[in-house]
């Protein structure tokens, strides 16, 4: 499950090492639409998949894998990619500001660009990351600065309400966890991620990069997803 500004090719390259190594994989798409509607698009999805599932999340894609597999006895292990690991109540807001680091704790207006949801709340826009911002935020020089640029051109944008709904009982409390931090994430801060992972009693590993680590190190993301699926058979 991918994350918010994103769609399912940043995980193109963890697609292809998992299929190399025999693993069927789907990556469907976020809505982007707020926590509890994207966690039941998901589900609904898992509901239409026979056989053991390893669920995976990055970012804001974490929220929404903690909510959409509780309960769901054919998910077997949840891996979180530089990822909200949220327990209930927690908002995408909270966490982020939680230990200092993140470009996005920081005034709304200074780090997004707003545009309107046709017939929505006016409160509730729909967000897009400045592209000043996005290559601060997503990446580091790992990754061309002409691909960065096509990145931000790309990116889906995100339901406000996204940021400030309240995630619901966490799947994690009775699914095993995995993790991957990247030390250099200026999204979620590796103290962050280290201590919701240490929450969750995920198995955790740290590696040299920034948020979209299964873009600069598709290795390490496919070790540890792959680790994940042996572990629970």
């Amino acid at each position: 499950m991918h994350g918010a500004w994103a769609d399912g090719s940043s995980w193109d390259k963890v697609a292809a090492k998992l299929q190399h190594d025999g693993y069927r994989v789907v990556t469907p798409p976020n809505l982007l639409s707020g926590v509890a509607n994207d966690a039941a698009s998901l589900r609904a999805y898992l509901d239409t998949i026979t056989g053991p599932v390893v669920l995976v999340g990055h970012s804001y894609g974490g929220m929404v894998i903690t909510n959409a597999a509780l309960g769901d006895k054919q998910v077997k292990a949840l891996v979180y990619v530089d990822a909200y690991i949220p327990d209930q109540h927690d908002t995408v807001y909270s966490l982020t500001s939680a230990v200092p680091g993140s470009v996005f704790a920081a005034e709304a207006s200074t780090v997004f660009d707003q545009v309107a949801i046709p017939g929505g709340d006016p409160h509730y826009p729909n967000l897009y990351v400045k592209p000043s911002v996005f290559g601060k935020a997503f990446a580091d020089k790992s990754i061309p600065a002409k691909d960065v640029a096509v990145l931000a051109a790309r990116q889906r944008p995100l339901a406000y309400n996204a940021l400030v709904e309240e995630a619901g009982a966490p799947a994690w409390t009775t699914i095993p966890s995995w993790s991957v931090i990247g030390k250099q994430d200026a999204v979620i801060p590796a103290a962050q991620q280290i201590a919701m992972s240490k929450r969750a009693k995920a198995h955790t590993v740290e590696i040299n990069a920034p948020h979209l680590s299964m873009v600069t190190d598709a290795g390490a993301v496919t070790n540890q997803i792959e680790a994940a699926a042996k572990a629970t058979n």
